[in-house]
């Protein structure tokens, strides 16, 4: 784990600028060289996989495979899979934000071109993606038929599909996969190809002394490869859909509670298997990333269960969940597990314990700290302990600036009585003079003990809420936001290089 002061930047990899629409995996050129310059040593991006619902990165089709949206075009160009020409057919997208739907339209077909010519053509690769599917065919194949099984039912869901396929009986997926091998094989392709790219990326990183902290969620979508292809795993009724759903207990972003309607474990059987599902998981994270952020760590002790068809997640309840045995499990096969826990939310004793005895690294973040939130004492600097990690603000969070300014009208559970006695607390803890109050957050969690800190790139680049990445318990507008290459200045450079220097990070 890391022991040496070091900080970093949060930035979601759509979120780069590039010149289709959507930030991609050729696209971080100038991002890599701002880390490198101003001295931090940690990219943190959210989880990398196949957007489904609502475009989020925590509603994926697979908890394995990476989001071919991700592919950078270009590259397939200098492979000669595109041509100019196919670039040059890109119609007009927003430079500020994605437009998923457009860009889909738009790449989708693209990369189903360079896939029929790669698979058409014997090639350099040939080799290499042959072994590439055998390496990863215990989610691969499951995935590749997943996905072609859902375009050829016009995107249904899988508890719609014909019987034989829903249940997957064994003729029925050898028809299937027979039926659907051209698409089959154009997924497995997009596979290759982003890792194939994103190797490329983490080598670029690593040459500028970076480490990438990815985000591993807690839960995996109903719909996805996963649970259709181990429905055993989850608590499901015999049509495969859910009997409860996950979800948290109200708190400081939803007076009712979040109710995010992901299928539930059945750990009893998890258990029988050694876990194996999830030590797989863990090795193909670590594959990727250096280290990762374990979402909702405070789930594995215990967990927040709703029945589904709920409208609200208010009437759930605690239920234990696998504990410190499963932690046991995974050191004892992975060895190292270089996770950071997001112990954030209701958290208790236990939770804690298994934290410590694991000696994963907790959050914290800083627009927590002076409000009625009963942990807010822990949330601020003077009571951080070393094996930290610190954040202004999260994903999940408004940007630092758009939390200073607002009403909290609609977005939170703060009153603006709650809000005025923040800002004065703030104010005088802060000792905020003329610094704007994204730099004075910046220079706190920089400065404070805790080994790593983390700064979302909204706050260096002093962002308001139009610019915020998520707002829980909404189902669209989310996982949009980009920046432009020309907002991030040499003055922003200069200030970040300085504080990291100064508080020796």
């Amino acid at each position: 784990m890391i022991h040496q002061r070091c900080s970093g930047i949060l930035l979601h990899i759509v979120s780069l600028p590039s010149d289709h629409g959507i930030g991609d995996l050729g696209a971080a050129e100038q991002f890599i060289d701002f880390l490198a310059e101003t001295g931090q040593t940690i990219w943190q991006v959210l989880p990398v996989g196949p957007t489904g619902y609502g475009d989020s990165p925590y509603q994926c089709f697979s908890a394995f495979a990476g989001n071919p949206l991700l592919i950078n075009l270009f590259d397939l160009l200098q492979q000669d899979l595109l041509d100019l020409a196919d670039l040059n057919l890109a119609p007009p997208l927003p430079a500020d934000f994605v437009d998923y739907g457009r860009v889909i339209a738009f790449k989708k077909p693209l990369l189903r071109k360079a896939a029929r010519k790669f698979l058409k053509d014997t090639n350099d690769q040939s080799g290499a993606f042959r072994v590439f599917c055998k390496n990863h065919g215990t989610w691969l194949d499951d995935y590749a038929l997943f996905m072609a099984a859902k375009d050829f039912h016009g995107g249904s869901v899988w508890t719609e599909w014909e019987v034989g396929l829903r249940t997957r009986d064994r003729v029925a997926l050898e028809n299937w996969r027979r039926k659907l091998l051209p698409e089959i094989e154009a997924y497995q392709f997009e596979q290759f190809e982003f890792f194939r790219q994103w190797a490329k990326l983490k080598h670029r990183c690593r040459q500028n002394g970076i480490r990438i902290m990815g985000d591993i969620p807690i839960y995996v979508a109903h719909d996805s490869a996963d649970v259709w292809s181990r429905p055993e795993m989850f608590q499901l009724d015999q049509r495969g859909k859910p009997i409860v759903v996950a979800g948290v207990p109200p708190d400081y972003f939803s007076a009712t509670g979040q109710l995010w309607g992901n299928p539930i474990y059945r750990w009893d059987v998890l258990k029988q298997s050694g876990y194996q599902w999830w030590i797989d998981r863990l090795r193909s994270s670590f594959e990727l990333f250096d280290l990762v952020r374990l979402d909702h760590f405070r789930g594995f002790e215990a967990y927040w269960e709703v029945q589904a068809g709920a409208s609200t997640a208010i009437d759930g309840k605690w239920v234990k969940g696998p504990g410190r045995a499963f932690f046991d499990v995974l050191q004892r096969e992975l060895t190292e597990l270089p996770i950071v826990a997001e112990n954030l939310g209701v958290i208790t004793p236990e939770v804690e314990a298994i934290r410590k005895e694991f000696e994963f690294p907790g959050m914290s973040i800083l627009q927590f700290a002076f409000g009625n939130d009963p942990q807010g004492p822990s949330f601020r600097p003077h009571n951080y302990s070393r094996e930290l990690a610190a954040f202004t603000g999260g994903h999940d969070n408004d940007t630092t600036v758009g939390w200073w300014t607002s009403t909290g009208i609609g977005d939170s559970t703060r009153t603006a009585e709650d809000i005025q006695k923040e800002r004065e607390f703030a104010t005088t803890y802060l000792g905020l003079e003329n610094m704007p109050i994204n730099w004075v957050f910046i220079r706190t969690v920089l400065a404070s003990v805790a080994v790593i800190a983390i700064v979302p790139m909204q706050d260096i680049l002093g962002l308001g809420s139009e610019a915020r990445m998520n707002l829980p318990g909404t189902v669209s507008g989310n996982w949009k936001w980009r920046y432009q290459a020309t907002t991030l200045t040499a003055e922003m450079k200069t200030r970040m290089k300085k504080l990291t220097q100064i508080y020796d990070r």
